[in-house]
């Protein structure tokens, strides 16, 4: 079978699928994509609303709660506790199929009836841990999203499997660390970037591994007791540390600087791919044949997968968060757990097999077009059949899908094989991950016929300034507890929750000055920056390749085989 080049129903550019991803669409029973791929990613990521909260009233306990759904949007929204509950019956919204109308246009009908989930979380497994998105399996934990099998974490972005960690993201398998990035088995670690491992007592490190009291350095392999990226014995060490008491906002935040300025001294690692063989992408780690892969560890036989490091994962396209033992999904978003055989869904999973165009949807088999079931078998649009009449109705839905497609406002053609259009989204177009990586303005979010909300303006309080806060932890009383104090950044109020202050006080370390959205959304935006491949050529043997770093921010850059052999 030959590559074949194709036009993209969206942005107009050529994009080429190629042999391999046929023998994918064969297998999965689905046409080929008539949007590129950055175009069904932007798609599936306009579904994704990861940390934009409102406080609303659940529409079944009328209690306050914490919601991804604005007040005023056009759904009825229940907190996942009358959502998980049999308060409801998801089959009372159930409906014959019409095939005098479009598909997608009686699916939205139904998703605009059917009660979605505040947040979406598996709230039975959540133990004091209400206030966290895209979760599972957490304890005590606080505003944390995209997580699973953390416990005492707080202000957070894709962990997995920590212990006691604070303004952390992408973490994996940590324990008591603060402020770090891309983190795997460390403990005891503050300010650690790029990729940092198995690392103990780290403190503003980047690309380092297996090393132990370690201080402002990068590109260290099996080290103890080097600062700036000289060694020191041990007594000389803790000696020549002591200087910078980080404790104090001041000089921890003088020790970050003169850090990141020392980082710009040596070559940063060139590409993430720990113990992966044919991978491609950035942060790809015990990963074998991923192609253009974005945060993914232990998959195989993938392309365009991201953010999924719950192993095993096989045989996936297009499939945007989460994971935990997923195969055969295509062109999904938020799906995971035991699942498999799914195409276009939203929310999905929790040992849901055979599932298409399904949305909030866990547990059960061959699903069609349903929103909001749990554990049903042989539905479409939430009404159940035999399994004679399900499979005989499916296929003739499929093919009505081709003879009377979708088209929305812009012309885009919507039939069989192709993920819900984007002015479907429940969600505004500004408060999902799309935004990040897709940014548009009001005004095009307009032409485009999306959601768009503007910020709101509130008063908050404030009763102390970020300024007036005392600079080193010790003189930090219980009292700040009561406080409301205005962000450095937003300006909007924020308070220190007393696991904030126990955490900080234990470890000697300043308080934020910033509120923990603003923390969060500072290394999201750069999170979505290092997700890039850019061509280079290295700066020692004059081979190209690609990485995540432009010429702009790094100049003097290596391949990923000088630089083993000149830094390792």
């Amino acid at each position: 079978m030959q590559p074949e080049n194709k036009i993209c129903q969206n942005c107009k550019k050529n994009f080429t699928v190629e042999p391999e991803d046929f023998n994918f669409y064969e297998k999965m029973k689905v046409p080929a994509p008539t949007f590129c791929t950055k175009c069904r990613f932007q798609r599936r990521l306009a579904f994704f609303n990861l940390t934009t909260l409102y406080k609303r009233p659940c529409d079944l306990c009328k209690k306050e709660v914490i919601s991804t759904f604005a007040p005023e949007v056009p759904y009825k929204v229940y907190c996942p506790k009358c959502w998980w509950s049999d308060g409801w019956d998801p089959y009372s919204y159930g409906r014959d199929y019409d095939f005098s109308k479009p598909f997608f246009e009686q699916w939205e009908g139904l998703h605009r009836q059917v009660p979605m989930a505040a947040l979406s979380t598996d709230h039975l497994t959540l133990v004091n841990s209400e206030y966290t998105n895209h979760a599972g399996h957490l304890k005590n934990c606080y505003l944390i999203f995209q997580a699973d099998f953390d416990e005492d974490c707080a202000y957070g972005v894709y962990l997995k499997r920590n212990t006691s960690l604070l303004d952390c993201s992408n973490a994996i398998a940590s324990e008591w660390c603060y402020d770090c990035m891309h983190i795997f088995k460390n403990s005891r670690c503050v300010g650690t970037m790029g990729n940092v491992t198995e690392t103990l007592d780290g403190i503003f490190l980047r690309d380092s591994d297996n090393c132990q009291n370690c201080f402002a350095s990068a590109n260290l392999r099996n080290k103890k007791y080097y600062i700036f990226n000289e060694p020191y014995t041990k007594e000389d060490y803790f000696e020549a540390i002591k200087k910078w008491d980080l404790g104090s906002y001041k000089d921890y935040q003088e020790a970050k600087r003169l850090a990141h300025e020392h980082w710009k001294k040596l070559p940063p690692r060139p590409v993430y791919d720990d113990f992966s063989v044919n991978c491609s992408g950035s942060y790809v780690f015990e990963s074998k044949n991923c192609k253009e892969s974005y945060d993914v560890s232990d998959a195989e036989d993938g392309k365009h997968l991201f953010m999924l490091s719950l192993s095993p994962m096989k045989d996936c396209y297009d499939v945007s968060a989460w994971g935990n033992n997923i195969n055969l999904v295509y062109d999904s978003v938020a799906v995971g757990e035991n699942i498999s055989n799914l195409k276009f869904c939203d929310e999905a999973g929790l040992t849901l097999l055979n599932a298409e165009y399904s949305k909030m949807t866990f547990g059960g088999s061959h699903i069609f077009g349903c929103v909001g079931l749990r554990k049903g078998e042989y539905c479409i649009l939430n009404k159940k059949y035999s399994e004679k009449e399900f499979k005989e109705l499916r296929e003739k839905i499929v093919a009505h899908m081709g003879e009377m497609p979708y088209t929305d406002k812009k012309g885009r053609i919507y039939k069989y094989g192709e993920f819900f259009p984007i002015e479907f989204s429940p969600f505004p177009y500004n408060d999902t991950l799309a935004q990040r990586f897709f940014p548009i303005s009001s005004a095009k979010a307009e032409e485009e016929n999306y959601r768009w909300k503007e910020e709101e303006k509130k008063d908050h309080n404030i009763t102390k300034q970020f300024k007036d806060l005392p600079d080193h932890i010790k003189d930090a009383s219980q009292s700040i507890l009561s406080e409301v104090i205005g962000c450095k950044t937003c300006g909007r109020g924020y308070r220190i929750t007393s696991y904030e202050l126990e955490f900080l006080k234990k470890i000697n370390l300043p308080l934020p000055r910033q509120c923990p959205f603003c923390r969060i959304r500072e290394r999201l935006d750069k999170w979505v920056t290092e997700l890039r491949m850019i061509n280079r050529t290295c700066s020692k043997c004059g081979t190209e390749f690609q990485t995540q770093y432009p010429k702009e921010e790094v100049e003097y850059i290596l391949c990923k085989k000088c630089y083993q052999q000149e830094i390792l």
